[in-house]
């Protein structure tokens, strides 16, 4: 099985240390020689998680990854690259449409490597349809995320709520709890050790495996 290289791991480390663009155009070489490296194991991880979600079949790597570039045009921090290569993986047809439907994120960064998944700030009418998929199907859903091996390795949901109950649901409505998400999200973290493990692949499948269900549920609100 492919897996994560270490001189993918030094190169993130060394980015973290000289984030900037001369030190970055000197290391161009080791860019891509990362990325190609991430590229060629999320292609293999593609071909695993699509044995479970035939879904995401149509994707290739390279559709996946995140640019390296930061956008800091509104952001104090002006350092020009992430230090970090992650994908998100969805059953969505374009790129640009990537976060109107649940998928997979691999996040790769020394000391702070997570797979994660299930919908990040769903906006209007996804987020609309999520809660009333809940509102009707609270059992189901509430099966999903306290299932034994999903709490194993997720642990709760995670997500930003809103304070008050959403428009069209009472403050004690049986469900208001998982109602007032506005995120619905699964985060497994990996140490920098497992990552780097001839094993990661088959761990990265079976994690997202486990969080199969949670993206089915909430894909399943607008279908």
């Amino acid at each position: 099985m492919t897996t994560i290289s270490k001189d993918t791991f030094r190169f993130l480390k060394d980015l973290k240390k000289n984030n900037d663009r001369a030190w970055f155009l000197d290391n161009k070489s080791r860019y891509e020689t990362a990325r190609a490296d991430f590229e060629a194991f999320l292609d293999e991880l593609l071909t695993g998680i699509a044995k479970f979600d035939a879904g995401i079949a149509h994707h290739r790597a390279k559709d996946c990854i995140f640019r390296i570039y930061r956008d800091v045009r509104f952001s104090k921090d002006k350092s020009p690259y992430k230090t970090h290569l992650g994908a998100y993986i969805s059953p969505a047809m374009k790129k640009s449409d990537i976060h109107s439907r649940a998928g997979y994120y691999i996040h790769i960064e020394p000391g702070a490597s997570i797979l994660a998944g299930g919908a990040y700030m769903p906006q209007g009418e996804w987020l609309k349809a999520i809660r009333q998929e809940i509102d009707y199907n609270a059992d189901t859903f509430k099966k999903i995320v306290n299932n034994h091996e999903f709490k194993a390795i997720f642990g709760e949901l995670e997500g930003d709520k809103l304070k008050r109950a959403p428009k069209g649901y009472t403050p004690d409505h049986p469900e208001i709890e998982l109602l007032r998400y506005k995120s619905f999200l699964a985060v497994h973290k990996c140490d920098d050790k497992t990552v780097i493990s001839k094993d990661f692949m088959q761990q990265c499948i079976s994690v997202f495996k486990t969080l199969f269900p949670l993206n089915e549920f909430l894909n399943r609100s607008t279908d």
